[in-house]
């Protein structure tokens, strides 16, 4: 199968259906907090922090930015390295923040940790069973047949987005999930962590190495930057394991230093030894 690239790689292209889901999600949040937030929170408590405005608006930006053009077009038709960052964006850096986003009573409402919805809540927040869906998904997007068939066919393409995205939102329930009894211990988060930073070696791998195309739908004459196929999948390569690793080990230090301060004994606390003693003899 041959793939021909527009030489107009400039040119706009809207895209409706981002717009859609992004107004979407606004208004849904618009809704819970106008609407079923005074049904669920008491009087005088504040529906959400600043920290989870904050989060809201940046998972957002981010989520649009990813999905519209002119990334959206670089990273289908012409760069596959655009396409990694892409990936990266909606597989690390929206999830925790749309998990930052929400407001704990939300959380507890849409996910309640008690009766039959609680024992699904206590499944989906198995950190083996959401690290290994997570990873499963980050190998099978990377094979050579789902994506250049996902360049083919635009559902296919959405709806591998759509498992990053949710696999993705899987793998970060165990660490940023809102219902703090659903995380697991700082220690485990590392090693949880590290672990989600091992399996996407084996793609950056073949892609930072491989001696030819690895990819059909990227292998064409329209060059972005000048950038050829070659340099392109080692680009790639590189945003996945060191620019993807570093991201994670950011988090595994940021773990590892609120663990440490944790477990700090409160040195005011400690008793000293008395130095004059009121025992006389």
């Amino acid at each position: 199968m041959v793939f021909a690239a527009d030489p107009k790689i400039w040119r706009f292209q809207f895209h409706p259906e981002v717009w859609i889901l992004i107004v979407g999600i606004f208004l849904l949040a618009l809704y819970a907090i106008k609407l079923v937030a005074p049904n669920f929170i008491p009087d005088g408590k504040e529906a959400y922090t600043k920290k989870n405005l904050f989060a809201f608006w940046a998972a957002l930006i981010a989520l649009w930015f990813a999905s519209d053009w002119p990334m959206h077009d670089i990273s289908e038709e012409y760069l596959y390295s655009v396409h990694m960052v892409q990936h990266m964006i909606i597989s690390l850096i929206v999830p925790p923040l749309i998990l930052t986003a929400l407001p704990v009573w939300l959380t507890r409402l849409i996910f309640s940790p008690s009766g039959k919805v609680g024992m699904w809540t206590k499944r989906i927040s198995n950190p083996i069973a959401a690290g290994l869906c997570y990873n499963l998904v980050i190998i099978v997007t990377h094979l050579p047949f789902a994506v250049n068939y996902s360049i083919e066919n635009g559902s296919f393409h959405y709806f591998l987005h759509l498992a990053v995205f949710v696999s993705s939102l899987w793998m970060w329930l165990p660490v940023i999930n809102p219902m703090k009894e659903f995380r697991i211990s700082l220690p485990t988060q590392m090693v949880y962590l590290f672990l989600m930073s091992v399996v996407p070696t084996i793609p950056a791998g073949f892609l930072t190495f491989a001696g030819g195309a690895l990819y059909e739908a990227y292998d064409h004459q329209v060059r972005l930057w000048g950038i050829d196929i070659t340099t392109d999948q080692q680009l790639a390569g590189f945003v996945m394991k060191l620019v993807g690793g570093i991201y994670l080990w950011v988090w595994i230090a940021t773990r590892f230093f609120l663990w440490s301060r944790r477990n700090q004994p409160d040195l005011e606390l400690v008793e000293t030894p008395i130095e004059n003693s009121d025992v006389y003899s």
